[in-house]
């Protein structure tokens, strides 16, 4: 079997890589690359949004009337795969790919004209607002109220883990708007002015030095009537649609790629009493099992993008990618840190992730401990292990 891309896509994949090389800055691939965590920073993220817009690249996933692509499924990916394999920084995902869909398929025109443009151009950052305490991944029972008056909502209520808030300009989150009904029916979705009068935003301190999760109070914030988004009560139905859009994104398949090659340059660039660690059998078995486990997800994601037919739910084939690419975070990463042994030890705070050519250590040391700490939160961050487990047991199993 020949598992080689088409012509067609090859032809295409190096177009996008030679607008890369054109256009990638030299620093902030440095910065991306030597970033311990799994995001950008925010200035990068939005300055490299509005690079891509230049080329209309900002967005290819949306529908054309909205300035996506015509590009197919499989072009998309050789497009995010080159794109993170070259260390270009991330958009700022909760706008691009996750309340921009919501605005454009159920949003009023007004809305739409207001909220895609600077999306698409990368103005300002988004934040997701949907966990609360004790409710991280029981959404249905948050307790965030959003109650009329004249023509504003008043919102009371807190959220917690909403990445990156502190460098937001907006937010989109789920509130309860009618108390008296069913749990998924009482909830709407709303747009939220960060620096309204009222919110409160706290950055929680991370194990891996970042801070780029934040505790969102929300204390009698009024919030103008037409800043929801299609119907009140739809809140549920649009947050199921927000998560369905990018099934196969969960797998983190790109950068486990990126990693695992990371890894794999560690093992031969370290070395053991003159041998490369890449040789011992403790590490070469290790990198073997890994590369097979990424080759496989990597394939179950083309299955996907190739529209195969399933027996079960593509909501649980989702979860189960989840499952799988969270471990494979948390694996590579691991490895790194044993491969690098003392050197591990060093700490590299973020803001010098960016270093000089005169360092005295690799390339390949600074942020790797950090990307290891961070990746514990693999299997709780985007629904828990657990909760994944049991989406599969029921939408697949029936149980």
């Amino acid at each position: 079997m020949d598992f080689k891309l088409d012509p067609g896509l090859e032809e295409f994949r190096q177009m996008v890589c030679a607008a890369i090389h054109e256009d990638l800055p030299l620093d902030m691939a440095a910065r991306q690359q030597g970033f311990g965590g799994l995001q950008s920073e925010h200035s990068d993220q939005l300055a490299w949004t509005r690079i891509l817009d230049k080329r209309h690249w900002s967005v290819p996933h949306w529908p054309l009337e909205h300035g996506g692509q015509p590009w197919t499924a499989l072009q998309q990916f050789v497009f995010q795969n080159e794109m993170c394999g070259a260390w270009a920084p991330d958009t700022n995902w909760g706008a691009t790919h996750m309340v921009g869909p919501v605005i454009y398929t159920f949003g009023s025109d007004r809305l739409k004209e207001r909220f895609l443009p600077p999306i698409r151009k990368g103005e300002y950052f988004w934040a997701q607002g949907f966990s609360e305490p004790g409710n991280g991944s029981d959404l249905a029972n948050l307790r965030t109220s959003a109650i009329v008056k004249g023509d504003r909502y008043i919102v009371n209520g807190q959220k917690i883990w909403t990445s990156g808030a502190h460098a937001s300009e907006w937010g989109f989150f789920l509130v309860r708007t009618d108390p008296t009904a069913k749990p998924q029916r009482g909830i709407s979705f709303l747009l939220v002015h960060l620096k309204s009068p009222g919110i409160t935003i706290r950055r929680i301190p991370e194990i891996n030095t970042e801070a780029d999760l934040c505790e969102v109070f929300l204390d009698n914030v009024e919030v103008p009537n037409d800043q929801l988004v299609g119907e009140p009560g739809m809140g549920w139905t649009y947050a199921k649609f927000l998560l369905q859009q990018e099934r196969t994104q969960s797998s983190f398949i790109y950068w486990n790629k990126r990693e695992l090659a990371r890894a794999e340059l560690i093992a031969r660039s370290e070395n053991w009493d003159g041998t490369p660690l890449s040789e011992l059998p403790q590490f070469a078995t290790r990198i073997a099992r890994l590369r097979a486990e990424v080759i496989a997800l990597e394939w179950s994601v083309l299955r996907i993008l190739a529209q195969e037919t399933f027996s079960y739910d593509l909501t649980a084939v989702a979860s189960a990618l989840k499952i799988s690419g969270s471990r494979l975070q948390q694996s590579i990463t691991e490895l790194e840190v044993d491969l690098l042994a003392a050197k591990s030890m060093r700490q590299f705070p973020i803001e010098l992730a960016h270093r000089t050519p005169e360092s005295l250590w690799p390339d390949y040391v600074a942020g790797r401990t950090a990307s290891a700490l961070g990746n514990r939160a693999a299997t709780i961050f985007g629904g828990t292990l657990q909760v994944q487990k049991n989406i599969i047991a029921k939408l697949a199993f029936g149980l």
